[in-house]
């Protein structure tokens, strides 16, 4: 999903880190409005407004996770940037990372992790629509304008996580890197790194790196709309090219759009 024939400005220039920030996100989204440039990022050593998906909260101790967004313009995939996010995540982590749809990525149990460990979140709360034998390592929130030619990629990452400073109800369903805290910024070069070289895949090497990685293939999964309305139940199949998850009900294939639902819990 390459952003433009021409050679995008780095990720990651220019800067801007706070050592306390509501969201950054939301800083992200007012510079992308004021017109910074494809690459600029924030980032905060502490989030007192953190949230996910829906709005749900994001739960991240001082200094132990990574908290990052990143403006990036002219993308000519827009519906594919959280796939193109995910896939990034997941290489930073290393190879017992998967993706879980539509904005997760996870360590399943007995999974090669290069150091990750289990042991403590950054994640919105509750965590609805895990499935239980998965722990959380990081989330992603892409928003912005496309329309007007530009997106805003967040990333919490759980880099140097204790259980001691998180809320105990959360932490069963969590993992970290297993980093030390002074690694953040070394972490954030990596993931930026893995970022660029990812965004300018051709979508078809794009979905497959995500598929490889998809945790949901075969499982059985429901769902909801917020708007109301039953509950939706089928076994996932993959994505399709415009990032929708296809899910196999018995009545025919249905495709859920990560902007009108939300997993349940199995």
């Amino acid at each position: 999903m390459s952003p433009s024939p021409t050679a995008p400005r780095p990720l990651g220039e220019p800067r801007h880190h706070h050592e306390e920030l509501g969201s950054t996100n939301d800083e992200a989204r007012r510079l992308g409005g004021e017109g910074a440039p494809h690459g600029t990022t924030v980032t905060a050593t502490a989030q007192t407004a953190g949230r996910g998906r829906q709005g749900r909260p994001w739960v991240a101790p001082p200094g132990r996770a990574l908290t990052v967004s990143v403006v990036l313009r002219d993308l000519a995939r827009p519906a594919l940037l959280p796939l193109a996010v995910a896939v990034a995540v997941a290489r930073t982590v290393g190879d017992g990372a998967r993706i879980k749809w539509p904005n997760d990525v996870v360590l399943e149990p007995g999974a090669p992790d290069d150091g990750a460990v289990t042991d403590g979140p950054c994640h919105p709360a509750p965590p609805a629509g895990v499935p239980g034998d998965l722990r959380k390592i990081a989330g992603i929130l892409c928003e912005g304008r496309p329309a007007e030619g530009w997106a805003v990629a967040g990333i919490g990452l759980n880099v140097a996580l204790d259980l001691a400073e998180v809320p105990a109800e959360i932490a069963d369903r969590a993992a970290t890197m297993g980093r030390d805290p002074s690694e953040l910024d070394a972490v954030l070069d990596e993931l930026l790194g893995h970022l660029a070289a990812v965004l300018a895949l051709p979508d078809a090497e794009l979905l497959a790196d995500w598929s490889a990685r998809d945790v949901l293939r075969g499982r059985r999964i429901g769902w909801v709309r917020p708007g109301g309305g039953p509950e939706g139940d089928g076994v996932a199949d993959g994505v399709d090219d415009q990032g929708r998850l296809r899910v196999r009900t018995d009545a025919g294939v249905e495709l859920l759009d990560a902007g009108e639902v939300h997993l349940v819990r199995r």
